[in-house]
């Protein structure tokens, strides 16, 4: 009896084991999809995300693929195509690459002026992009340091894309939606979702100002998208995509963009002009780094230009023999001005030929000058 429960055991073990080492085997053979398998239902999209595909779908033919070659270089045909280059600056070939839109049916483009200010200070070529493929060959029309804003004008084209819709980023909430079309890394029409992190955020551009007002988004942002535009979810334009903060170059989720009422008062400016006429009051700021060092909370002015609005208020400069200060302005239109962001944001909030009231110190007294703004293009306040 025992020797016959043993035989059975060990049958039994036997058994099992032999099923363990040929499961996969008898599961392959019953079970294997050697055929195509049939495709499951998968029902509607859900709202949100026919919003979004009805937002590219309407929103993508206008943005453009910019290419700026600093100057003619033939040997720059001769390397190979990097699709999936450096972004902005294909290292070696010479060519800044970047993103911009439609801005009307004249063909204007509205980008960033550091994608294209290498070609329109060396001589070079511009050349966009289009969705259909279709590339056009384009002229600066203006540029405006400032805001890192520039327009661009198509040569001809066989069929003109829609201009964007324009939105308003006074009423912005941080929160709402953001979505970023561009050519990050030179991939064309990528598009990027986030929402808006935080607004009036300031950045600094060229000519030694700030633009206030700035947005901030963590929809992803690369190399390539500058220029670009940054929608609502109407797919309206609410900013231009100018940069980015990371460590690495690539997306951390810091991305910035021009606010489109700034870019709304702007562009129409290059169009007719060539440049934007920049509210001032005709003063060039000291160094902020050396007026904190010597302690003093304000903006210095280190020079009044002659005939500007704050010669005829009577504003003073530093005195370039003895060196000793003039007037210090602490305050615009009724905020305090710490910085010369400060005062360039309630100047330009002020606009052209509009008084703005300042606050200045001079000798330990503060004073109240009205001041006002002109159009001075060629300094820096």
């Amino acid at each position: 009896m025992p020797d016959r429960f043993v035989r059975v055991a060990l049958g039994v073990t036997l058994g099992l084991l032999i099923a363990f080492v040929a499961q996969p085997y008898i599961l392959a053979f019953l079970y294997s999809a050697n055929v195509p398998r049939s495709v499951a239902a998968r029902g509607d999209l859900s709202a949100a995300e026919k919003t979004t595909v009805d937002l590219f779908a309407s929103a993508s033919p206008s943005v453009v693929h910019v290419f700026a070659q600093a100057a003619a270089q033939g040997r720059a045909l001769m390397e190979p195509d990097d699709e999936f280059g450096q972004g902005e600056q294909q290292q070696g070939s010479g060519t800044q690459t970047g993103t911009g839109f439609v801005w009307d049916a004249a063909g204007h483009v509205v980008t960033n002026n550091h994608v294209v200010e290498a070609a329109t200070k060396g001589g070079g070529s511009i050349s966009v992009r289009l969705a259909s493929g279709e590339v056009i060959g384009a002229r600066v029309v203006g540029t405006a340091p400032s805001y890192d804003l520039a327009v661009l004008q198509l040569g001809r084209v066989a069929k003109m894309p829609p201009p964007l819709a324009v939105g308003t980023s006074a009423d912005l909430k941080v929160g709402q939606s953001a979505f970023a079309i561009g050519n990050p890394f030179g991939l064309d029409h990528t598009l990027t979702t986030g929402v808006i992190s935080a607004l009036q955020r300031r950045l600094p551009t060229q000519e030694g100002r700030e633009l206030s007002g700035v947005i901030q988004t963590d929809a992803a942002i690369n190399p390539g998208n500058s220029g670009g535009p940054l929608l609502d979810s109407a797919g309206r334009l609410i900013g231009v995509n100018t940069a980015i903060f990371s460590p690495s170059g690539a997306s951390a989720g810091i991305g910035f963009a021009v606010p489109v009422d700034v870019v709304n008062r702007v562009v129409p400016d290059l169009i007719k002009n060539g440049r934007v006429r920049n509210p001032g009051i005709g003063i060039i700021a000291g160094q902020e780094a050396t007026a904190a060092r010597l302690g003093i909370d304000g903006v210095v002015v280190l020079r009044v230009l002659p005939g500007s609005p704050a010669a005829q208020a009577g504003l003073r400069g530093v005195d370039p023999r003895t060196g000793t200060i003039g007037d210090v302005i602490v305050g615009a239109n009724g905020r305090p001005v710490h910085r010369l962001s400060d005062l360039t944001a309630a100047v330009e909030e002020a606009g052209l030929d509009r008084p703005v009231s300042l606050l200045v110190e001079r000798d330990g007294r503060v004073r109240t000058v009205r001041v006002n703004t002109a159009d001075v293009a060629q300094t820096r306040l």
